[in-house]
């Protein structure tokens, strides 16, 4: 057999190889039924574009929800395998759907796991979902590539999060005495707390309204909400006192 006849054979064999993995639905035929919890419809919209590519990714989005009661009716309708559900929701938030679907999450035989993917990456989140029974959480600044690949890591069962978080959680689980509360922190709701954050970090308001998909005008009211809660004139003020808290 020729080089150049030897040459071509592999070549269709491994594009027949390829086709094949491809039929089979994505690497390795690997398949995983998904529900999309957030209430932004243009994130869910790019995640379903980035991941729910069946044949590609192996992942099929079958169902998506923007508040808790919709996620729970959803969930519970579709019975997916994995849910990626955001920490911050109208209704009660991610952890009051955590702890609506306990049963779901405890059925032996079809269990139906939780990965948080959310803005935040605050201990306190964290730990709250954890705690409430998800199997693992990430940032919205993950890759679609390697959100596939912890898609089907949560639903194999393991533990999954993104670069530092981990250690939130083995922190708090170490820990034997319960968190110190904050009662000035108290005071900021969850959206609240996220603004507070981006603008001890620097963020100019476009970019934190860019970063958790709301209006300018909305990034300026949740500035003033907490300046007025915190008894604070101006963003410096508001940085330091973020920065003696540890939050940045």
């Amino acid at each position: 057999m020729s080089d150049a006849t030897e040459a071509n054979g592999t070549a269709e064999t491994a594009q027949a190889a390829e086709i094949g993995g491809l039929a089979d639905g994505g690497a390795g035929g690997r398949h995983v039924r998904v529900v999309l919890v957030d209430d932004h419809r243009m994130f869910r919209t790019g995640v379903q574009a980035e991941i729910g590519r069946t044949a590609t990714t192996g992942v099929e989005v079958v169902g998506e929800a923007a508040d808790v009661d919709q996620a729970v009716t959803v969930i519970t309708a579709t019975r997916p395998e994995v849910v990626l559900l955001d920490v911050h929701l109208p209704g009660g938030g991610g952890v009051e759907v955590l702890r609506r679907c306990a049963a779901l999450m405890a059925d032996a035989e079809q269990p139906v796991r939780f990965l948080a993917l959310s803005v935040s990456d605050a201990a306190e989140d964290v730990i709250g979902v954890i705690r409430g029974g998800a199997r693992g959480y990430v940032t919205k600044t993950i890759t679609g590539t390697d959100l596939v690949d912890s898609i089907f890591r949560v639903q194999e069962g393991d533990a999954v999060f993104s670069p530092r978080l981990a250690g939130f959680v083995l922190d708090a689980f170490a820990s034997t005495d319960a968190p110190p509360v904050d009662e000035d922190l108290d005071r900021l709701t969850q959206r609240e707390r996220e603004v507070l954050r981006l603008i001890a970090r620097g963020y100019a308001y476009k970019e934190i309204a860019k970063q958790l998909f709301i209006s300018v005008k909305t990034v300026e009211s949740h500035v003033s909400a907490v300046l007025r809660k915190l008894q604070l004139s101006n963003r410096h003020e508001l940085t330091r006192w973020a920065t003696a808290r540890r939050l940045v």
